[in-house]
């Protein structure tokens, strides 16, 4: 922050000012930005020409964009993941492909095992809970750490498991906790701005955006850009404080609970794991079954 207001300063006396106005700290954030921004460009580039697979339109089951901040010298920036996931009849629970690639930090595996609580705590109350699945962030070969992404992480699998696409066109961050609830993360305006620079790249439809917590609009401090493109409506901004608000806005279904029937997303949740568990239960029957050939 001392270096914005020494660089601003610099400005003010460039122009013979008697103090530092509003438009000295925005060249003085233009211009660093300006000389940081090779990294950001390089980024951007390999999404524009698809070195990077990255959807801004359309909707697709099991896979959504998470957001993550990238530093690059004095200015760090935000840029988008593709987080995909598979689920199948198992018992083996939530597999995270980064811890297994050594790849996963201590808080990003927190994360995703936090997402084995909410399973259990909402699908799980009166049957055992058989699910196997694997997260992915794809095209992500550095250390992943931060829970930011858990929340992205849950809506993928409850997409996967209702198949229920979801709308590329809206990117996510924020963690979550074992009842469901959205928690504020660090990089708020890194993450949107980064989204909406993504977006510009591959064309601008409208209808994209961020999803962020309701807890995190106090530190919303984005650019002019962004600003008049969320007042313009050309991007949007949504705030929620729990799991399935956020999945209502994704897939465009209501959440609603296990108990409901196959128009919500969480009624049709439940009815894939209740297949599942048929067919665990068919195969371990199966297995017990005596073997006609050795009693004959």
């Amino acid at each position: 922050m001392l270096g914005v207001l020494a660089e601003s300063q610099v400005w003010a006396l460039n122009e013979n000012a008697l103090k530092i106005e509003a438009t000295h700290v925005k060249k003085a954030l233009a211009e660093r930005r300006y000389r940081s921004a090779g990294p950001e460009e390089t980024m951007q580039r390999l999404v524009s020409d698809g070195t990077l697979l990255l959807e801004t339109e359309g909707r697709i089951t099991g896979q959504i964009n998470g957001l993550a901040v990238m530093s690059a010298g004095d200015l760090p920036f935000g840029h988008p993941s593709r987080i995909t996931v598979n689920t199948w009849a198992g018992e083996r629970g939530i597999l995270n492909i980064e811890r297994q690639t050594r790849q996963s930090g201590t808080t990003h595996t927190k994360g995703v095992l936090t997402l084995a609580g909410f399973f259990a705590g909402r699908f799980a109350q009166g049957s055992p809970l058989t699910m196997a699945a694997s997260i992915a962030f794809e095209q992500m070969y550095d250390e992943v750490d931060g829970d930011s992404a858990s929340s992205a992480e849950l809506y993928a699998l409850l997409s996967e498991l209702a198949g229920v696409g979801i709308d590329q066109g809206i990117a996510v961050t924020g963690s979550v906790d074992q009842k469901g609830s959205v928690q504020p993360i660090g990089g708020v305006n890194h993450k949107i701005e980064g989204f909406y620079r993504t977006c510009l790249a591959k064309g601008l439809s409208g209808k994209q955006g961020v999803i962020v917590p309701t807890r995190n609009l106090r530190n919303l401090m984005v650019s002019d850009e962004v600003s008049d493109a969320v007042r313009e409506g050309r991007f949007h901004i949504w705030a929620v404080d729990h799991i399935d608000q956020g999945i209502e806005i994704l897939t465009g279904m209501r959440a609603g609970s296990p108990e409901d029937g196959s128009d919500t997303v969480m009624g049709r949740v439940a009815a894939r794991l209740r297949e599942y568990s048929t067919v665990l239960s068919k195969g371990a029957r199966a297995e017990k079954a005596p073997d006609n050939n050795e009693n004959s």
